[in-house]
């Protein structure tokens, strides 16, 4: 069986109501008896116990008083109450008595409307297939799960309580927050969250819940700046394929300009210049040697005289 903070605070004050109740009954019973006793020591003793049952007993009537006081609010500081959906009963109309006309006109000329309104039908949100093929759990959600109109903000302080809540937004919008609390949900079972503009997809996020049965919660997206156009944006809750909850909100206004990036230029890489060959020096062409003159020849010596 499970207990709500409050049944547990109460049920702590009875505990401590009947402590109260016998310590006081111990203390005095303990007290009128001592009185009756012949032996000192045995007189003192329970006399010392029933006045320690007294005493007991204011200690128990402050801790009594603390707890009635101040022991829920505290508790709900560390743990937030977690909200319950009320339903809101609905009004039976008394049907009252219709007046029988005496005499019925007869129309002459039945004016034929120029342009007849026909009414649009509203069809209830489903999940996609492209984003039930993502599907990761096993568990099949009960249709008991609830969840509150959602709040749209945004930022959040740490207790999940919207900065700037409203529901028309002008650009540049940024981080934005779609706040909820929910009830009776199931861990395990797939939880999802569209994100549309003007009745198409630009966003969704799907997981298997793991935040309890009760308590708060959120579903943001945060994309460029750019991505923000002017339209009327709807968010989708569902428990597995089952629609829960839907808000919507309005952004107004152009997105602003993203910023040209630099192309960089490429840079030519200089070529190697040919270093240019050295011309050689040209070769020294020998000096032809002398050719060596004939040596003259002496005349022959005159002959002797006869």
């Amino acid at each position: 069986m499970s207990l709500d903070i409050r049944t547990a605070v109460q049920t702590t004050l009875l505990i401590i109501f009947l402590l109260i109740a016998l310590s006081a009954w111990g203390g005095v019973a303990s007290i009128r008896s001592a009185r009756k006793l012949p032996f000192f020591r045995i007189r003192r003793d329970r006399m010392m116990r029933g006045w320690k049952l007294l005493v007991t007993t204011v200690v128990l009537v402050f801790a009594f008083i603390l707890v009635a006081t101040q022991l829920e609010p505290v508790i709900y500081r560390f743990y937030p109450p977690t909200a319950t959906i009320t339903l809101t009963p609905t009004i039976t109309l008394t049907p009252s008595i219709t007046l029988s006309p005496t005499i019925t006109l007869t129309p002459t000329i039945t004016l034929t409307p120029a342009v007849s309104y026909t009414p649009t039908i509203t069809p209830t949100p489903y999940m996609p297939l492209a984003v039930e093929a993502r599907f990761e759990a096993s568990i099949t959600p009960g249709p008991d799960s609830a969840f509150s109109e959602l709040i749209f903000t945004q930022g959040i302080d740490s207790l999940y309580r919207p900065v700037a809540p409203g529901t028309e937004f002008n650009n540049p919008v940024g981080h934005m927050y779609a706040l909820f609390s929910y009830d009776r949900m199931v861990d395990g079972t797939q939880w999802t969250a569209l994100w549309l503009r003007d009745g198409d997809l630009v966003y969704f996020e799907t997981k298997v819940w793991d935040g309890g049965t009760g308590g708060y919660g959120y579903t943001d997206w945060n994309p460029p700046q750019e991505e923000w156009l002017p339209g009327v944006y709807e968010v989708q809750i569902f428990n597995g394929v089952i629609f829960k909850r839907s808000g919507f909100f309005t952004v107004i206004g152009a997105p602003p300009t993203p910023l040209p990036s630099l192309t960089p230029t490429q840079t030519s890489t200089p070529t190697h210049t040919v270093t240019p060959t050295r011309t050689r020096y040209p070769t020294l062409t020998p000096v032809p040697t002398s050719t060596p003159r004939p040596t003259r020849t002496p005349p022959p010596p005159p002959p002797p005289p006869p």
